[in-house]
């Protein structure tokens, strides 16, 4: 994956708009950390990153190819190169454990004609459970596991393939301290062992800040913060200071 570019994204031209005017500039094998108030843009910003929302203005281009005005056929080339947890884990409830992590893998063979051996399919699934430490509960339902398990189930199938571009939202929305630092473990592993470019939500702030180098920031819609961690508590928009102290007030 090259570079990932975001040029003046507006959705909802309402008052306050949902995106009003957010540019982005990341480059391959960053780990950026997208932090702010509820409701201010976070999820759908992720969405259009991953072509599975169009928004009303701008471009967002990865490896110079627009993902607003492509293809079809060209954009599923590209989310194909992308693994996606998202927030509410978003497992089928019908198929296996087994089966929801070969979900991404199954689907690129099929958009690019591949024959997949069953048997290497088979220890690839087991590879990644075992990496998230469900390798025993593979022919297990989703309704059958915790929410932390269920949780570690979407992050197998999120980096399946071995994806370019991985995007966590809220990956530990929900889980006590425990499975958290857990969590934050296996993704630690995975972008250390892959390289890949990360891009991560979280309502956690001070678990993001220790887990990503890069920080940005939306507030009502706007970029308000785009730079390095270590320097976000000193930054000079005061709304920026509040928000990682937990200072900020006033309606979101």
């Amino acid at each position: 994956m090259q570079l990932l570019e975001v040029r003046k994204l507006h959705f909802n031209p309402a008052v306050p708009p949902v995106l009003d005017g957010v540019s982005l500039r990341i480059e391959p094998g960053q780990t950026v950390g997208l932090c702010g108030p509820g409701a201010s843009g976070k999820s759908l910003l992720l969405k259009i990153l991953c072509g599975l929302v169009r928004p009303e203005g701008g471009r967002v281009e990865i490896d110079g190819l627009d993902l607003c005005t492509c293809s079809s056929a060209a954009l599923r080339a590209v989310q194909s190169r992308i693994g996606m947890l998202f927030q509410n884990n978003a497992l089928f409830d019908s198929m296996t454990v087994a089966d929801n992590v070969s979900f991404p893998l199954r689907q690129r063979a099929i958009q690019q004609g591949i024959r997949l051996d069953e048997a290497y399919v088979r220890q690839l699934v087991h590879e990644r459970l075992r990496a998230v430490g469900l390798a025993d509960h593979a022919d297990k339902l989703p309704s059958q596991l915790s929410g932390g398990q269920r949780k570690r189930v979407a992050l197998a199938r999120a980096v399946m393939t071995r994806p370019e571009l991985i995007i966590y939202d809220e990956p530990t929305a929900g889980l006590d301290p425990v499975t958290t630092a857990r969590i934050y473990d296996l993704l630690r592993r995975e972008r250390d062992e892959t390289g890949a470019t990360v891009i991560i939500v979280s309502s956690d702030v001070e678990a993001l800040m220790s887990f990503a180098p890069r920080m940005v920031m939306l507030y009502r819609g706007c970029l308000r913060y785009d730079g390095p961690t270590d320097a976000m508590a000193n930054s000079p928009d005061p709304v920026v200071r509040q928000f990682v102290r937990g200072e900020l007030e006033g309606p979101l």
